[in-house]
């Protein structure tokens, strides 16, 4: 079955995370995407280990599990784009590319002549979307921009934990952003069907990270005060948070007052239902700290399945606090294929986490693992740009490309 962006040609200039999700997701959707590394280095992650899928040698790589993350079904180019046969390579390949992703620092590839005002005079109809910590422009613009630095000056981490503020757990900030930067480089592939030109995308991941504050910003703008950190608890519904059982712990995830009077007939304490105190989610909140221990007191008393169980059947939301093992175990992950097999370079199968993007016409497809440094650098160089067999050879020499 045809792919969605079938005879969609994706030229990846970024590396680490942000820019590297984003093009992943367009290559898990059909989009052929042309990794572009550093000769004998490449991407910084094939190093973030342990764990390795592969050890490095003094010829080769090593491939950590945290590489395998973000580039899968990718071919993998080693140019050095600071020569000028490398960066004349990168222009063969915009000329008949749809998008270009990168995350160089702010003006990092005008030296190179591979910025936005360079490529497009190459290719007007071209995609190009620059990924950055702080913007094109403005104050800090200048700024390098890593995940954990993000989190905290976009104020995520004021809001997580409970006592000192927390980074959360993944590089959310990275992800986010590689997930709005795949959605505008769609969008702006979509305008392109009327407006019949390429266009510039500006994507910061401090205004991304401020994005996604959602109902904590709106809370913020419209009371000017800085929201307080609840820990596992929400904000402003209770009780949504976590509880010790007799063996274990689950999470109750009550949102509205028709689940609250459920909850307390069915644990026999119909009384908190009908309590002034705690009758409305509004007054819940307000008296969350009378609320919670005799929730504490109730939900001790059976085990995690048990309450999993009885509270399921009278339909109040509520589910176990699993580790990675259990998730990877669950039979709700497994009836939905959440992992797929993909070969390596060597034909050996690598389990990557799927996409959670299912669609019926054009389904996504995984046909390989994240690339071997420079795998492809023939195929591309020789298939896609025409180049002779002798000219790849003289490049190779002069370690224009890996």
């Amino acid at each position: 079955m045809a792919s969605a962006l079938e005879g969609i040609k994706v030229v990846d200039l970024s590396r680490v995370l942000a820019g590297p999700w984003a093009t992943q997701m367009l290559a898990d959707l059909g989009a052929e995407v042309i990794k572009i590394e550093q000769p004998n280095r490449g991407d910084d992650t094939r190093y973030w280990g342990p764990p390795f899928l592969k050890e490095g040698t003094d010829e080769e790589a090593p491939e950590a599990a945290y590489y395998h993350c973000a580039n899968r079904n990718k071919q993998s180019v080693a140019i050095d784009i600071s020569t000028s046969e490398g960066q004349q390579i990168i222009k063969d390949m915009v000329l008949d590319a749809d998008v270009l992703v990168e995350n160089y620092k702010v003006g990092g590839l005008k030296k190179y002549g591979l910025d936005y005002q360079s490529i497009s005079k190459l290719n007007p109809k071209i995609i190009y979307c620059s990924i950055t910590g702080f913007g094109q422009k403005g104050p800090s613009a200048h700024k390098a921009g890593y995940d954990a630095i993000i989190q905290a000056e976009g104020g995520i981490m004021s809001l997580t934990g409970d006592g000192e503020p927390m980074k959360v757990g993944i590089a959310i900030a990275d992800i986010m952003t590689g997930l709005y930067s795949g959605n505008a480089i769609l969008a702006a592939l979509f305008a392109r069907t009327h407006t019949k030109t390429g266009q510039y995308i500006d994507i910061a991941l401090l205004d991304v990270q401020m994005s996604v504050l959602a109902n904590q910003g709106m809370s913020y703008l419209s009371t000017g005060e800085n929201p307080a950190r609840h820990g596992n608890a929400h904000p402003v519904v209770v009780p949504y948070q976590p509880f010790s059982s007799k063996d274990g712990k689950l999470i109750l995830a009550i949102g509205n007052d028709l689940q609250f009077t459920k909850f307390c007939k069915q644990v026999e304490r119909a009384d908190l239902a009908t309590d002034p105190k705690f009758c409305k989610n509004g007054q819940r909140v307000k008296f969350r700290d009378e609320l919670i221990p005799l929730l504490d007191e109730i939900m001790s008393t059976r085990t995690t399945d048990e309450w999993i169980e009885i509270l399921e059947k009278i339909s109040v939301p509520c589910g176990p606090i699993n580790t990675l093992k259990q998730v990877f175990n669950h039979p709700q992950t497994k009836y939905r294929k959440m992992v797929r097999q993909v070969p390596n370079s060597n034909g050996k199968m690598i389990d990557v986490i799927a996409s959670p993007i299912n669609l019926s016409n054009t389904p996504l497809q995984y046909k390989m693992a994240s690339p071997a440094l420079g795998e492809h650098g023939n195929k591309v160089l020789s298939e896609k740009l025409g180049y002779s067999a002798e000219k790849i050879a003289a490049l190779r020499s002069k370690k224009i490309i890996g």
